[in-house]
């Protein structure tokens, strides 16, 4: 038997997205190797059994809960090794983001295993687990093997699909732990996420991205409008070059240094396509590119692209749009 042992965050009594993801994936990679996946919950009373039960859905078929300090890694580290430990699973795979990073880190420092970060793909090789990551700029694909008891998987954000299908439930089994002594010495003050107007570009559907050719900060006036205009769980981003300048908040940087997204609809306005900004959108399911340059990289890998003027063309789209809609 090869288990999956996966960490999921949750907050206002919900699951991660990210989280969930990595268990779709450990739940679809487990089966392919003989063996299941299993979830591990860290926080208080908010974890009730229906709560926990419902991971089930996503493929995790047992629960393992422990009552501590939410959204800190020390104490997750703590069940974790434990949970290891005493039940012999084979990987531990997390969906990414600073928090599954840490965590990932430490328990692979404390369980003297290998651990791939940035992970895109994970498939069955002989009957265990390996994982792919790009490196050189995305360039090439570096291919993970694991040695030893234990490999511990972190997937970039959004690499893996939170899958659900109706019917699953999880045995939830309670978790006796005592953390280290240094595990409980932070605590959570306040718990939140900066989201540039309080939005989440890494669960929207539809990002409409600025970059250098917007000219100046005033000019993301232009991408919201057409946000606004699609309505529904829409979002602005930027590039990095822009949130260097200071005409748009880091929380909306997508890119190598930035959040990795994956929308139904990206929309790139003045956006020359950089290696560095490539690898964070380019798993969208249908790219538009506005460019002035015929020659702009994006357009290689663009569905569609328009040479033009954005400055023209942006407010004739979200012109179009509202009209579509009635």
């Amino acid at each position: 038997m090869a288990d999956v042992l996966t960490y999921v965050l949750h907050y206002e009594g919900a699951f991660n997205k990210n989280s969930l993801g990595a268990v779709s994936e450990g739940a679809a990679r487990a089966s392919e190797v003989g063996g299941e996946c299993h979830a591990v919950v860290v926080g208080g009373d908010d974890l009730t059994d229906e709560l926990c039960q419902s991971l089930g859905a996503y493929g995790a078929t047992k629960v393992f809960r422990a009552r501590g300090e939410e959204g800190l890694a020390q104490p997750v580290i703590d069940v974790m090794a434990k949970v290891i430990d005493e039940h012999g699973h084979s990987y531990a795979l997390f969906g990414g983001g600073l928090l599954g990073f840490e965590i990932g880190a430490g328990l692979a420092a404390r369980k003297h295993a290998g651990v791939t970060m940035e992970v895109v793909q994970v498939r069955a090789e002989d009957g265990k687990l390996v994982a792919e990551r790009p490196i050189l700029q995305d360039s090439q694909i570096s291919v993970s093997r694991y040695q030893g008891d234990l490999g511990i998987i972190i997937g970039r954000i959004n690499a893996f699909e939170a899958v659900s299908q109706d019917g699953g439930s999880s045995e939830v089994v309670d978790v006796d732990i005592e953390y280290s002594p240094w595990s409980n010495q932070a605590k959570m003050v306040q718990r939140g996420e900066q989201r540039g107007a309080d939005v989440d570009i890494e669960g929207a559907d539809i990002l409409v991205a600025g970059g250098r050719g917007l000219g100046k900060a005033e000019g993301f006036e232009l991408c919201e409008d057409l946000a606004g205009a699609f309505g529904g769980n829409s979002a602005v981003a930027a590039t990095r070059a822009v949130v260097d300048a200071g005409w748009y908040p880091y929380a909306a940087q997508i890119g190598q240094t930035g959040k990795t997204v994956a929308p139904k609809l990206y929309l790139a306005a003045g956006i020359s396509g950089a290696i560095q900004h490539k690898v964070g959108m380019q798993s969208s399911e249908n790219i538009v590119a506005i460019n002035k340059d015929a020659n702009a990289p994006i357009f290689e890998f663009s569905d569609l692209g328009i040479v033009g003027d954005l400055n023209k063309i942006l407010p004739k789209l979200a012109e179009a749009i509202k009209a579509k809609r009635g």
